[in-house]
């Protein structure tokens, strides 16, 4: 609930919508996921509105603008017809429950799970498609003058930068950064980016987009950002298969934002995004457990989601391993990560599998953003179960130093092998369920393969 209890919170809503017209507030509810910000729904008479705030006035201090600044974005999205939400009220200091503002909730679920199951995915993908070609039509003139522009050089200059805060040792990571520094684009005229357009940020309901939401990444840049991140395989879900969203192939939805008024899809410049925002969100997993560390925020889910770098690296080295000669790509390795029953005592990977048991006992008691805390507890059990069985080493600041220095890349004998076996060892610990490691079990050449089921 980060700084404010629910009565506090309550007292503030209410005077933020007094100033809307709007009263009493009732049945304040947590939501459900939120890496960043908190979302939470409550109702003023029989009508329903979301808060959106941050955890901490701390939070927001490093961030490219405020609250104001996104609402304001979504007001001018919402006025050139893109399917955003209608922003009611911005809090004020005198709240007294720190920075954020209210939106009329929208019909529809953001349950990435749910969508990808719905019928006529085409359909819902063209609609995704026009939303975000009307994004990419808003002007500097539209939005407030705070909104920045991406420089992509110095992108990747801040984001070589987190890495080095972070250790310098990730030698996927490095060869990523290496690679965006070698193959950075020449810039295009910026448009207005989302910055975060994907699964889990659109409302559907019933296979109809209902609501474009989390503008808080909104920058003006390349629109091929836009189209390349929502297309990631850790946003892809179960539907790794569907390269476009999760929903459909990349041409349909090139075919789509073109049609719908869209620029001309580059195809080397949208790969080249698909590389940034992997690095991007890579170093953001791992900057989770600094957020958590420094008592900023310590909600659950960031120390887990700090594990999902694997997630990233394996996607990584696949979206790079392209560039790398064909004799290093058939280089077979031996994933190390197998289970073995331990006699004695419980270990502690088993006192962590008994715990996750127990949860799953109580599971039914809970709701709302606690029954979703639960899940995230139980999947920080079962990487602290699999990793008492082994913990691949996966830091090397040698071989990243070596890298940027232009000494080894994916041509250099037996390194690609080495890269292999070592995001796919690391994610088999940390998030063994994720749909790209199957993918990259029958694509790679491996001389024995054993897994949990």
């Amino acid at each position: 609930m980060g700084d404010a209890t629910l009565d506090t919170l309550t007292k503030g809503l209410a005077r933020a919508m007094s100033r809307a017209g709007l009263s009493p507030v009732s049945d304040l509810t947590r939501l459900t996921g939120g890496a960043t910000m908190e979302s939470w729904h409550f109702t003023c008479g029989e009508e329903a509105f979301v808060l959106r705030r941050a955890p901490s006035l701390k939070f927001m201090q490093d961030r490219p603008f405020g609250h104001d600044v996104e609402a304001a974005i979504i007001r001018a999205a919402h006025a050139k017809g893109v399917t955003a939400p209608e922003v009611i009220v911005e809090l004020l200091p005198e709240d007294g429950i720190g920075s954020g503002f209210v939106m009329r909730a929208l019909p529809g679920t953001p349950n990435p799970k749910l969508i990808l199951e719905m019928e006529e995915p085409d359909r819902l993908l063209s609609e995704c498609a026009a939303n975000l070609a009307r994004i990419h039509s808003l002007g500097r003139e539209d939005v407030p003058a705070a909104v920045p522009v991406m420089d992509y050089r110095a992108a990747i200059a801040d984001l070589k930068a987190q890495f080095e805060d972070a250790g310098g040792d990730r030698p996927i990571i490095a060869l990523g950064l290496k690679w965006m520094e070698d193959n950075c684009p020449e810039p295009v005229e910026p448009v207005l980016i989302h910055g975060d357009y994907r699964m889990g940020n659109i409302l559907v309901d019933d296979g109809w987009l209902t609501g474009v939401l989390d503008w808080e990444l909104a920058h003006f840049g390349d629109y091929h950002e836009d189209l390349a991140f929502g297309c990631m395989a850790v946003w892809r879900f179960h539907r790794y298969d569907r390269s476009a969203l999760g929903l459909s192939d990349l041409e349909t939805y090139f075919d789509a934002y073109e049609a719908n008024g869209g620029r001309k899809v580059d195809r080397a410049r949208f790969r080249y995004w698909l590389i940034h925002r992997t690095v991007w969100w890579a170093l953001g997993c791992l900057r989770m457990a600094q957020i958590w560390r420094s008592g900023e925020d310590r909600m659950l889910e960031r120390v887990v989601i700090s594990r999902r770098t694997s997630e990233q690296e394996l996607d990584l080295l696949m979206l790079l391993e392209e560039d790398a000669p064909e004799e290093e790509r058939a280089r077979p390795f031996d994933p190390q990560f197998v289970f073995d029953e331990e006699p004695g005592e419980a270990s502690g990977d088993e006192i962590a599998l008994a715990i996750s048991e127990w949860l799953t006992t109580i599971k039914d008691k809970l709701e709302g953003h606690d029954r979703f805390q639960l899940a995230v507890a139980r999947n920080a059990l079962g990487i602290l179960q699999r990793e008492g069985k082994s913990l691949p080493d996966i830091m090397d600041r040698r071989r990243c130093d070596a890298i940027f220095a232009g000494e080894e890349n994916l041509a250099t004998p037996e390194l690609l092998r080495r890269l292999r076996q070592m995001a796919f060892d690391k994610l088999t610990v940390d998030v063994p369920r994720y749909p790209a490691l199957k993918a990259a079990t029958a694509n790679w050449p491996m001389r024995h393969f054993n897994s949990e089921e």
